[in-house]
């Protein structure tokens, strides 16, 4: 009968292997239960994302041992994807970013290194920052390059912080001058953004904006090709770049844009207000909605049958021009 626990068979007898149990006792309960909500990526320990996480913790942990800094008139917060740090790889890049204050965590130098002023006065100057020195084997530097030319020294640099477009005016208002910008708009190779930023801080540009999207970001190569003034420059991230540009254009910034096939020419411009250049890449040039948010479109005169320029190359060239015209 059931329900009838007195029946034969309904109840365990004692020492038997499973114990005694009435009907279901409960025994498929807890397994019953749910789980509750899936934690986030951060805290499930072999996720990718965990890793990263705690990479980040060490770097971080590290950098607070061995005296390191955040990098200067920076805001923002790291790219997303860029969690771990980058090594800056050569004499030439490794001691302008010490001589312009990059916030790195530690100094590589390779065992048996034949030391010359480049290196002596990289060393010098991560001791003065407290900066870890640590000799290691040439291999260990091998694997930090893909062609293993880091002539013996390496330098680790935290992810980059990214400063907020509107702190890129803010900077130039600060400097009581009108705003000297460069927008990149497509430019995907760091070698070119590291060109650009370098040509910006020589100068005397205020910054340079990026898309958060399908551009190059300031990585190891940026650093290198930049030879130290990233740590000097602030570069901002913008989340919509035509927008931003819309933004600066109701401050009353003019917004040119660089183009073969301009309405206007170098020669002809004048640059001694606020303005903001916009560089567009070698193949595909400036896209649709960025060229339609551009005041004007300007062209560098040509003397010879060469098209076009490299990005970086015509974006010094504008910025030599402009500043030329402000001094004089």
């Amino acid at each position: 009968m059931a329900g009838n626990s007195s029946r034969r068979g309904a109840i365990r007898k004692s020492g038997t292997k499973k114990g005694q149990v009435a009907g279901s006792g409960g025994k498929g309960r807890r397994s019953l239960e749910g789980r509750g909500a899936t934690p986030p990526a951060v805290e499930r320990t072999k996720h990718p994302a965990a890793k990263r996480a705690r990479a980040a913790a060490r770097a971080a942990d590290a950098s607070g041992r061995t005296g390191g800094s955040a990098p200067r008139g920076r805001g923002g917060s790291p790219r997303k994807g860029d969690a771990g740090p980058e090594n800056v790889l050569g004499r030439n890049p490794v001691v302008e970013c010490l001589r312009a204050g990059v916030p790195a965590t530690a100094l590589y130098v390779a065992v048996g290194t034949e030391s010359d002023e480049r290196l002596t006065e990289s060393v010098q100057l991560a001791a003065e920052a407290g900066i870890s020195i640590l000799e290691v084997p040439r291999t260990d530097l091998d694997r930090m390059s893909a062609n293993g030319l880091h002539q013996g020294v390496a330098l680790q640099v935290p992810p980059y912080r990214y400063a907020h477009p509107d702190d890129l005016i803010a900077e130039a208002r600060k400097h009581q001058e009108p705003a000297l910008l460069v927008a990149l708009d497509n430019i995907t190779d760091p070698r070119n953004l590291g060109a650009v930023v370098r040509s910006v801080a020589a100068f005397g540009g205020h910054g340079v904006v990026i898309p958060q999207r399908r551009s190059a970001s300031v990585t190891a190569v940026a650093w290198r090709t930049s030879a130290g003034a990233a740590a000097r420059l602030p570069i901002a991230q913008a989340t919509n770049l035509t927008r931003t540009l819309k933004d600066w254009a109701a401050k009353g910034v003019q917004i040119v844009g660089l183009d073969a096939g301009g309405d206007t020419t170098l020669d002809e411009y004048d640059g001694t207000g606020p303005v903001v250049v916009v560089v567009g890449s070698e193949g595909k040039g400036l896209s649709r909605l960025v060229r339609e948010s551009c005041d004007s479109i300007l062209s560098i005169p040509m003397a010879g049958p060469v098209e076009s320029l490299n990005a970086s190359v015509a974006a010094g060239v504008v910025l030599a021009d402009i500043a030329r015209q402000r001094r004089r």
